[in-house]
């Protein structure tokens, strides 16, 4: 599951050669690629798979590339919407260019299509101040130490 630090160089180099700025960050024994903080691929052994959706995965599927796949704790394999990045997308930076950006218009649909109030339910973005303590009669005192 790791990474080359010099592959991680070289996929930055070969986008920001083709006029994508990008970034990458260790994750899950793997390292996503972020284009302006947007989460877009996912390098894994020395594999990038791109994100897909259904604007673009008939392209990546025309050409054959196979989907990022991880073990559950169950033991099947779990697909994700992920696919191999091209063989020609990995040798030419207006190449990667063309397939890089496809998959950053995937992220950014997939952004836009969560509910506002997603975040929320899951806890994330909950007020943090003074009033969102529980009131001074419920709170549990602490023992002078």
């Amino acid at each position: 599951m790791a990474n080359a630090p010099d592959f991680l160089d070289y996929l930055r180099e070969l986008m920001r050669a083709g006029g994508v700025a990008v970034t990458t960050r260790a994750m899950f024994g793997g390292h996503g690629v972020y284009a302006d903080g947007l989460f877009f691929g996912i390098v894994d052994d020395d594999v990038l798979y791109l994100r897909v959706d259904d604007d673009n995965r008939a392209a990546f599927a025309a050409i054959g590339c196979t989907p990022f796949e991880f073990a559950t704790r169950g033991g099947r394999q779990q697909a994700m919407s992920y696919l191999r990045a091209p063989d020609e997308a990995l040798e030419h930076p207006d190449a990667m260019a063309q397939w890089a950006r496809s998959s950053i218009g995937a992220a950014l649909r997939a952004a836009a299509a969560k509910e506002p109030g997603e975040a929320k339910r899951r806890g994330k973005n909950r007020p943090r101040g003074p009033e969102s303590r529980a009131p001074a009669n419920r709170r549990r005192k602490s023992k002078p130490r």
